[in-house]
C-alpha cells in the first residue's frame, strides 16, 4: 500500500478555547504534519496568544513545534483591537491560569516565518487561519511570490447570507482586520473560506461534553476543565445547550475536504462603515456590465454544506483518543 503524503499545515491562530480544540485536532489527526503555529490577536491579545500556544504544545508533548508571534496591531496599524475575553476567559482559557509555559517563540515574525515555509516547501503547505488574517496578508506584502507559493489559505471567517456573530453585518475574524482580508481574499492564492454559515451547523453539545469528561483521553481532560466558560457564553448569548465548533471546523475542512461543499467567486470585505467587516460574494449569476469592485479580481472557494455529523464525530474521536 502506498502511505500517501501528510499535508504540512501551519495554523494562524488566537487561542482561545475552540482554537484549543481545533490545535488538538490537528496534532491527533494522521493526515496532516503541524509544521508550525503563528499567533495573532482576537481572542485575547498577541502575546496572550503566544502564550498559549506554547502551552497548549507542551501540554501536547509537541515543543518541537516552533511558534512565531505575530503583528500586535492591525495592517493599518490600528491598535485598538476587539478582544473576546468575554467568550474565552481573561487567559484565553477559561480562566485556569495555567503556569506559563517553558517554551520561548522563535526569532522570526509569523508574516516572515510563513513566507520562509512556503518557499521551502513551495505548493505544499496550507496555511489554517483561525484569527483576524494580519499575519498573512504581510506575508502577502513581504513576499510578492507568497501567493503562488502557498499550497492553501484555509480561512475561519466572514458570514456569507447571514448575520455576523459580532454585529448584524460582520463575522469575528474579519471584522478584527478587515482591510487584511480584503488583501487575502483578492490576493490570487488559493483560498478557501469557511464561514459562520457552515460553522453554526456543527454544534458540540451537552451530552457531547459528558462523553468528552468520561472519556480517558487527555485532550479531553484538558478541554473539560477549560469549556466552563465557553459553554456559558453560548447557552446566555445564543440560547443554546452547547457550543459552535468554528475552529475546529475549520481545521477539517484542511484535514478532510471531502467532507464539505464549495462554491466559487470573487470575495470583497467592507473595510468602513457601518457594515464594516462585512463579506460580500458575487456568486456569478449575473454578468454586470458596470464595473465593479469585484471585477477582475481572483476567485476564492466559500463553503456552503457540511457533514456536520461527521464533522462531530471526527473531532469527539480525535480528542478522546488517548
Amino acid at each position: 500500500m502506498v502511505e500517501t503524503k501528510r499535508k504540512k499545515i501551519i495554523i494562524d491562530t488566537d487561542p482561545g478555547i475552540d482554537d484549543a480544540m481545533a490545535i488538538f485536532v490537528a496534532l491527533q489527526s494522521p493526515e496532516v504534519e503541524v509544521i508550525g503555529i503563528t499567533t495573532i490577536y482576537g481572542n485575547v491579545y498577541t502575546t496572550l496568544a503566544t502564550r498559549n500556544a506554547l502551552h497548549l504544545l507542551e501540554i501536547a508533548g509537541r515543543s518541537d513545534i516552533p511558534v512565531a508571534e505575530g503583528s500586535r496591531v492591525t495592517i493599518t496599524k490600528g491598535t485598538k483591537l476587539r478582544i473576546a475575553d468575554f467568550v474565552h476567559g481573561a487567559d484565553g482559557l477559561g480562566n485556569q491560569n495555567f503556569p506559563p509555559p517553558q517554551g520561548k517563540p522563535i526569532e522570526e515574525s509569523a508574516a516572515a516565518f510563513l513566507v520562509a515555509q512556503a518557499n521551502l516547501y513551495a505548493g505544499e503547505v496550507t496555511v489554517v487561519a483561525l484569527g483576524p488574517l494580519t499575519n498573512i496578508a504581510l506575508a502577502v506584502q513581504l513576499e510578492p511570490a507568497f501567493s503562488k507559493n502557498i499550497g492553501q489559505i484555509v480561512v475561519l471567517g466572514g458570514a456569507f447570507a447571514m448575520n455576523g456573530n459580532v454585529n448584524p453585518a460582520a463575522e469575528a475574524n474579519v471584522f478584527g482586520d478587515p482591510d487584511a482580508a480584503d488583501i487575502v481574499f483578492t490576493s490570487g492564492a488559493d483560498v478557501l473560506c469557511v464561514g459562520l454559515n457552515v460553522t453554526h451547523q456543527v454544534v458540540l453539545t451537552d451530552a457531547d461534553r459528558d462523553k468528552l469528561a468520561q472519556s480517558n483521553g487527555r485532550f479531553a481532560q484538558y478541554l473539560c476543565k477549560i469549556l466552563d466558560v465557553y459553554f456559558s457564553y453560548h447557552h446566555d448569548a445564543c440560547n443554546m445547550n452547547g457550543v459552535y465548533l468554528h475552529d475546529p471546523t475549520a481545521m477539517l475542512a484542511a484535514v478532510v475536504p471531502s467532507l464539505f461543499t464549495y462554491t466559487e467567486g470573487v470575495v470583497r470585505v467592507q473595510t468602513s462603515g457601518i457594515t464594516k467587516g462585512l463579506t460580500v460574494l458575487d456568486n456569478r449569476k449575473k454578468r454586470f456590465d458596470e464595473v465593479t469592485g469585484w471585477t477582475d479580481k481572483p476567485t476564492v472557494k466559500v463553503a456552503v454544506a457540511v457533514d456536520a455529523p461527521e464533522v462531530v464525530k471526527l473531532v469527539m474521536q480525535r480528542l478522546t483518543d488517548p
